[in-house]
């Protein structure tokens, strides 16, 4: 990958040696533009494959959590904010439709800016949950005092458990 990364002055020596004045190299430039910029393209980038309807759920319910838990962090003078529903959401957990429908029907907060745009991001979500991607959801728990409280994960090592 380095071989092809030059300095002007290496450029310009490389000319020299191949006879050419910069001045000819200036009046070629046109022709060699295209060339060049092809060149230091590099070869296509691949697509990525398009969001399954899992993936697009699971980013959107952590962008979800992380911007509730940044709204709580910068919005403290917002009396209403205290009083929003808590948001930490799993969508394995069959509480949360529950939960998100609570969330975006919540008459707190109609006028904070962040919190309308917090709950359209909500019905989104439960949008595509509720109708989308109704099939490709797997719920492994339905306990509705997780997403209040969530309990930490915690890695136990094999071997380590008492």
């Amino acid at each position: 990958m380095e071989a092809w990364r030059t300095t002007p002055r290496q450029l310009l020596k490389g000319v020299a040696s191949l006879g050419l004045q910069p001045g000819h190299l200036c009046r070629m430039a046109p022709q060699l533009l295209p060339l060049l910029l092809l060149l230091l393209a590099g070869p296509p980038a691949a697509r990525p494959a398009p969001p399954t309807c899992y993936s697009r759920m699971l980013t959107l319910s952590r962008e979800i959590t992380a911007d509730f838990q940044s709204l709580q962090a910068t919005e403290p003078a917002e009396p209403c904010v205290r009083y929003l529903p808590r948001l930490y959401l799993d969508i394995h957990n069959y509480c949360v439709l529950a939960k998100l429908r609570d969330f975006a029907g919540s008459p707190q907060c109609w006028r904070v800016a962040q919190v309308d745009a917090l709950k359209d991001k909500v019905r989104k979500l439960y949008t595509i949950m509720n109708s989308f991607c109704r099939r490709d959801l797997v719920f492994l728990s339905d306990d509705c005092n997780a997403l209040e409280y969530p309990i930490p994960v915690t890695t136990v090592l094999p071997g380590h458990q008492s």
